[in-house]
C-alpha cells in the first residue's frame, strides 16, 4: 500500500491465548505501520495482561453451539445475531478497511457484520486443523492464512485463497532466534522449563517430578526445573520436587516465559499452537505431551512437523509416565551435541516473518475506506461496554 495510507482494521478473537497471542501480535505491526487497529473478543480475551495496550477492545456477546446440547443452540443463535448488530454499529463509526478473524465463537459476529457489510475479511489459523469457527466461514471470507504447510479439515476447492504465513509471536520471544542456544557445559546446570500452555496441565504435574528424579543422580543434581502448574497441583507438585531434592520454581503464571525460555536448555510441553510457534522461532528443543481431549485433536497434528524435523520428540498421554519421560531425557540430556543439533532443528521448521507476512496479507485486501456511509454514532460507546 502506499506510503503514510492510515487505514482502520479489527481484529477478532476468541478468549483463549492460543487466539489471542497471534492478534496482539498482529495488532501491534499494524500500529507499527502506522494504522488503527479494534479488538473484538469475550471477558476472557479483553484481560489478558499486557497483550493489548492502548489498543481499544470491544465485548460482545457470542453464543457458544454445543453439539452435545441442542437445546441451547436457540439462544446461542440469539446471542450470535445481538453481537452481529453491535459490530455493525462499530463498524459505521470505525469504518474497518477489513475484519480479520483468529478463531473462536466471539470472532463468529465480526465476521457475519462484515460479510453483511461487504467488508473484507481473513482468517487466520494457528493450529494445523482448520477449527470450527474458521471451518463455518472459510467458504465465504477473502483469504485464510494458516501456520502449517499442511493443514487439515480444509477443503482443496479454497487453495486459491489459502496463504502460509506462519503463527505469529510476541516479539521478545522472536528476538531468542538470533541468540545462540545456551552454553550446556558437560558439569553445568540443565534448565528444564515446564509448561501446559495458559491453564497449565495437571498429568505434568503429576509425572515429570517422579520422571526427573530417575535420571542418574550426577544428572539430577544439575536440574534447574521452572514449572508452570495449575493452582491445585501446585502445592503437590512442590512438594514433590522437594522430596526427589530437585531444584525447582513453580508458579502458575509465568509473565516472564521468553526470558524462561531463552535460557531452557529443554522444554516439556503441550503441543498448543503457540507452544509450537514459540518452539520454532526460538529454536528450543522439546518433550511434547498432547492434550488427548483438544479438538479434533489438533495438539498431535501440531507436533508433527517439529518431530519430523527432529526438533522435539512427542509422547501421546497415555504413554507419558515416569519410566517414559526418564528414557527421553537421557536420550536428550546426556548428550549436549545432540540436544543443540535438535534446537537447530526445531528452529528450521520456524516461521520468524509470520506476523509481517500476515500484515502484507491484510493490507493487500485493500477496502476502500468509503465503502460504508458515515452515520452518527448512536451511543456506540455504550452499547460497547
Amino acid at each position: 500500500m502506499g506510503a503514510g495510507v492510515s487505514k482502520h482494521y479489527v481484529l477478532a478473537a476468541g478468549g483463549t491465548g492460543g487466539h489471542m497471542v497471534p492478534a496482539a501480535a498482529l495488532a501491534a505491526e499494524l500500529t507499527r505501520r502506522g494504522h488503527r487497529v479494534a479488538l473484538i473478543s469475550d471477558a476472557r480475551g479483553v484481560r489478558f495482561p499486557g497483550l493489548f495496550e492502548g489498543i481499544q477492545t470491544h465485548v460482545l456477546p457470542a453464543g457458544r453451539f454445543q453439539v452435545k446440547r441442542p437445546l441451547g443452540w436457540a439462544p446461542a443463535a440469539r446471542e450470535m445475531w445481538r453481537g452481529r448488530a453491535m459490530a455493525r454499529e462499530l463498524y459505521r463509526t470505525f469504518r474497518p478497511a477489513a475484519v480479520i478473524g483468529f478463531g473462536g465463537y466471539p470472532a463468529m459476529p465480526a465476521l457475519l457484520a462484515a460479510f453483511a457489510d461487504d467488508i473484507p475479511t481473513a482468517v487466520h489459523e494457528q493450529n494445523a486443523v482448520l477449527g470450527r469457527v474458521n471451518r463455518l466461514v472459510a467458504r465465504r471470507v477473502d483469504a485464510i492464512a494458516t501456520s502449517y504447510d499442511a493443514t487439515t479439515r480444509l477443503s482443496a476447492r479454497l487453495a486459491g485463497k489459502v496463504h502460509v504465513v506462519g503463527n505469529p509471536v510476541r516479539e521478545s520471544v522472536l528476538g531468542l532466534r538470533a541468540k545462540p542456544f545456551p552454553l550446556l557445559e558437560e558439569d553445568g546446570i540443565f534448565r528444564v522449563l515446564v509448561t501446559g500452555g495458559s491453564q497449565g496441565a495437571s498429568v505434568l504435574s503429576q509425572v515429570v517430578p517422579d520422571g526427573l528424579a530417575m535420571l542418574p543422580i550426577q544428572f539430577r543434581r544439575r536440574l534447574q526445573v521452572t514449572h508452570q502448574a495449575r493452582i491445585e497441583d501446585i502445592d503437590a507438585a512442590r512438594a514433590s520436587y522437594a522430596a526427589h531434592q530437585i531444584a525447582a520454581d513453580l508458579a502458575t503464571y509465568l509473565p516472564d516465559l521468553p526470558e524462561q525460555l531463552g535460557w531452557a536448555h529443554l522444554v516439556i510441553a503441550r503441543a498448543g499452537a503457540s507452544t509450537i510457534a514459540e518452539l520454532t522461532a526460538a529454536g528450543r528443543p522439546a518433550i511434547l505431551v498432547p492434550l488427548p481431549g483438544a479438538t479434533d485433536d489438533h495438539q498431535t497434528a501440531n507436533a508433527r512437523e517439529i518431530t519430523a524435523a527432529g526438533g522435539a520428540r512427542t509422547i501421546p498421554q497415555d504413554r507419558f509416565t515416569a519410566v517414559e519421560l526418564a528414557k527421553q531425557m537421557q536420550k536428550l540430556g546426556l548428550d549436549p551435541a545432540a540436544l543443540e543439533n535438535a534446537a537447530g532443528r526445531a528452529k528450521s521448521v520456524g516461521k520468524p516473518n509470520a506476523v509481517g507476512d500476515l500484515a502484507d496479507l491484510v493490507e493487500s485486501l485493500d477496502a476502500p475506506v468509503s465503502r460504508l456511509p458515515v452515520v452518527a454514532p448512536v451511543k456506540a460507546t455504550e452499547a460497547w461496554a
